[in-house]
Formats: structure tokens, sequence, C-alpha cells
């Protein structure tokens, strides 16, 4: 008996839907796993903790190459081109990228956090501890005067840091804030 479906597809006995047989079913750890946005008020922030003087040992070893010493900008050859600073930045007076820094437009901390977690290091991604992700966020923060040198960063302060911009965008849904 020849199949009317497709090469490759399979029907799904329990909704009538023809699917691609492709991947693999996935269950709630594996979904969990993936599942690690943080919200701006830091819901979602895993457990851990760190301290700018822990990240700057980390961004010594696993960040300096590409982001330069103490974040003050990539160094040629190593990227494509020579990354912009993490820290400084004045006022924004245009929409470039080139002007934009963690202090001078992103609107909130936690934003930070997440950003490291999930893309740092470019080239291993996802491979950094929570405590390592909090020892870094402080440090950049710390470099960009936004918190004390000997301040930790966790699940509880991280939220409470207030971001120059963070009045700079307007909410999209501002019943979900």
């Amino acid at each position: 008996m020849r199949s009317s479906l497709p090469w490759g597809w399979r029907s799904a006995s329990s909704r009538g839907q023809r699917l691609p047989g492709l991947g693999k079913p996935l269950n709630e750890s594996d979904i969990a796993a993936w599942d690690i946005s943080i919200e701006p008020d830091g819901k979602g922030l895993p457990p851990g903790g760190g301290t700018p003087a822990q990240g700057g040992r980390i961004f010594a070893e696993k960040c300096a190459t590409c982001h330069g010493p103490e974040g003050k900008g990539g160094v040629a050859g190593v990227t494509a081109a020579p990354l912009p600073p993490l820290v400084g930045g004045g006022p924004i007076t245009d929409i470039s990228a080139a002007m934009k820094r963690i202090a001078n437009f992103w609107p909130h901390s936690t934003t930070l956090f997440d950003y490291i977690r999930r893309s740092m290091p470019w080239q291993q991604p996802m491979t950094l501890s929570n405590d390592e992700v909090y020892a870094l966020t402080g440090y950049i923060l710390a470099l960009n005067k936004l918190i004390g040198d000997n301040d930790t960063m966790n699940g509880q302060t991280l939220p409470n840091v207030k971001m120059p911009n963070r009045d700079g965008f307007v909410v999209r849904f501002p019943d979900a804030m």
C-alpha cells in the first residue's frame, strides 16, 4: 500500500495533521533547558551570584581577547571588525550602533545578564555558569560606574540596578510590566 503523504512525512494521529518527520519529540526538561528568558524585573534569574572582582578575572581569561582589556574595545584581527567598547559612551545623538554602549543605551541590567548568558563567549555560547555570568555582569556594570566595586550581583540585587537609559524606551506592552 502506498502512502498518500510526501516522502518522510508521517501523520500526527492525535490531530489528523501531517508532520514532516523531522527532529525529535521534546519533553518538559528538554524545553526547560532552553527556556532561559529573563524579564526586566528579574523574573527568571537563576540562583547564584558574583562580584566585579570575580568577573574581572573571568573577563581577562574569557572575554578580553575580543572585547579588549577592561572592555575598552576589541582588538583588530580577532573579530571581523573591532568590537566597540563595553564601557563609557556619551549621550546618544543618533541611531548609530557605534554610539550605543551598555551604560548609555541598555534600559535594564537584567538584559546584560541575559545577553551574556545566551551568547558569550561567542565561540562557545551558553557555557558560562550562572555564577560566572553574575560576576561578568557585575564587572561590566562596575566598569561603567553603575554599581560599586564591592557589590554582589545575584537574583535579588541585579534587578535593582538602575540603568541611566531606563526611561528611554517606550514599553510595548505596559500591562505586562
